[in-house]
Formats: structure tokens, sequence, C-alpha cells
């Protein structure tokens, strides 16, 4: 599983018009899903991502976690994560999960994240035409993969 977290200082996500998740301070989780990735994965980003700490602390120093500021998490099932560029002009996707595999590790991942304690967790429409709405915190950008 592959996951591109943005800190944020608020982040949202509607589809046709509908708002469909929304949260304050936190993390907006993009999150792409191959075809060796099993729960496992989604046990190891849930705990890594609850726990990174990416929030300054009282100093300006990043040490404090998601948990630690009470902030949200807005997860967004992303297959062009495993978008191959490399070779020609258009982008391959054979490395991304068939959705009938992603969906319900996608949403597995979703509910880890609140096992966690991360106060409000949000999610997007698995497979839809998404519109995300963001204000960047930083911008602190990271990339974190469960292999």
């Amino acid at each position: 599983m592959r996951v591109l977290l943005q800190r944020v200082n608020y982040a949202s996500v509607t589809v046709d018009g509908e708002l469909k998740g929304e949260i304050g301070k936190g993390v907006l989780l993009f999150i792409g899903v191959t075809h060796t990735d099993t729960e496992k994965d989604a046990v190891y980003l849930a705990e890594k991502i609850a726990n990174l700490r990416i929030f300054e602390d009282e100093d300006g120093k990043m040490n404090r976690s998601v948990l630690d500021i009470g902030g949200g998490a807005l997860v967004i099932s992303q297959f062009t994560l495993y978008g191959d560029c490399r070779k020609g002009r258009r982008p391959g996707f054979s490395e991304a999960a068939d959705p009938a595999m992603a969906d319900p590790l996608y949403m597995k991942f979703t509910e880890l994240l609140r096992q966690q304690g991360v106060s409000k967790v949000d999610h997007g429409v698995f497979g839809a035409d998404m519109k995300v709405k963001l204000e960047n915190d930083g911008p602190v950008t990271f990339i974190v993969e469960s292999k």
C-alpha cells in the first residue's frame, strides 16, 4: 500500500456536488493499493500514520502526531499512486489492484485509523470522480509505504 500524506488545516471531498467528507486540522491521505497488499499492510500504515510525528510542538519541531493534536484524517482512494510513467506518454496502471480487492482494503484502512484513536475519520467514495479541496499546512507532504 502506498499513501501520499499531506498535513492540512482543512480538507473536504465532494462527489456530484455532495459533500462526502470534511476535516479540520489533520491529514489528507491519498491511498493506493497494489496486488500483493493484505490487511497486514493496512494495519501497519494505520498505526504508522496515526503516530507519525509531523505536527509542530511549542518549540516549532515536528514532534506531535495527529493523535496528539486531536486532528482528523480524510482518506481518498487513489489508484494513480501506482501509475507507471516510465515508458511512453500514457501512464500504465497494471500495478494498481483490482477494485474488488482494493475497495475492501481501503475501507479497512479507514476503520483501522478510527481504531487507532484518530478523532475524526472521513473518506471519499471508492472509484468515484471526486473533487478534493484542501489547505496545505506547511506544506508538509510524505509518501508512506507498507513495503
